[in-house]
């Protein structure tokens, strides 16, 4: 019997890597949206946004799950993360979000970007 995470390329260890950085990631950018809205915010709420919708990515993409199901899943478990954790009203909560995938975005292209520059480089 064959489970999905096994016939991805990559050691489970590897998965798991690119997972946590994802969920970092997730949590950094979440937290530059919070304080781009509310001003100064604990780091450590940012913390438990992040793992949730980077959770859902992976296990959409070990499942097959199609991006326009996975991603209206993600955006609503981080809403209620948000909404959680910064205790704001549903209107504040979805600004934030927006926030958060904006930020998420230019902040993903960048270091891509950068990334891509990097590895591209003569020597």
């Amino acid at each position: 019997m064959v489970v999905p995470l096994q016939t991805t390329l990559g050691s489970p260890v590897a998965i798991a890597g690119t997972a946590g950085l994802f969920a970092l990631f997730l949590s950094a950018t979440a937290h530059i949206a919070a304080r781009n809205v509310l001003g100064d915010v604990a780091v450590r709420n940012a913390f438990g946004v992040g793992p949730l919708p980077a959770g859902v990515a992976v296990l959409s993409t070990a499942f097959d799950v199609s991006a326009a199901l996975a991603l209206p899943v993600a955006l609503a478990l981080d809403a209620a993360a948000v909404k959680y954790l910064y205790d704001r009203s549903w209107r504040l909560t979805a600004y934030i979000v927006v926030i958060h995938v904006v930020v998420s975005i230019i902040l993903g292209a960048l270091v891509f970007s950068l990334l891509a520059l990097w590895q591209s480089a003569p020597g």
